[in-house]
């Protein structure tokens, strides 16, 4: 997560619909004073630890929190909390009011052939030849500098091909998954 998602300090208040699971989300608030969720204000403390790695107090409860993946321009995320996995999604004011003109960015975007984003280890296939996929969908994970990368699909397609295999060593830019 970029830091001004974390330290708001003299910025406007900063508003996102967060999306996980199936169905479920919060709008969130965030400006230099607190944290709202659903309109709610919170006692929420954080603390940034390292890149990607945060500490959350709540409640008198701790939490840990590490960003898996970050993909900022689709705006996903996968983040482990106390090593709970989370794919978060999500949308920004702008975004909400462009969902309800019907003018999303992106919408039925056919996917194209997924390469490699950097060098790195094939940890899982989560997909096979046949399979249609959907913008989001996880499709493989890559271990790269020590983090586990959950690569998702960027549109909708069909699986044609995976001349990649599990615990396979691959280079930034090789063909991982080829798309019909």
């Amino acid at each position: 997560m970029p830091n001004s998602l974390i330290s708001c300090h003299n910025k406007p208040i900063m508003k996102y619909k967060v999306f996980y699971q199936e169905d479920k989300s919060h709008e969130i608030e965030l400006d230099e004073q607190q944290i709202k969720i659903d309109g709610q204000p919170t006692d929420i403390d954080l603390v940034k630890i390292l890149d990607h790695k945060f500490h959350i107090l709540q409640h008198h409860k701790s939490y840990n929190l590490e960003v898996i993946h970050a993909d900022y321009a689709l705006k996903r995320f996968s983040i482990k909390v106390n090593n709970n996995i989370y794919d978060l999604n999500l949308q920004t004011e702008l975004d909400i009011l462009l969902d309800q003109m019907g003018m999303s960015a992106g919408a039925d975007e056919k996917m194209d052939n997924v390469k490699a984003p950097m060098p790195g280890l094939v940890l899982d296939i989560l997909v096979e030849p046949g399979q249609s996929v959907q913008k989001g969908d996880n499709l493989l994970i890559l271990e790269a500098m020590k983090m586990e990368n959950i690569i998702k699909a960027s549109g909708s397609g069909v699986v044609k091909n995976i001349p990649v295999h599990k615990k396979d060593a691959v280079e930034k830019n090789q063909l991982l998954i080829e798309m019909e």
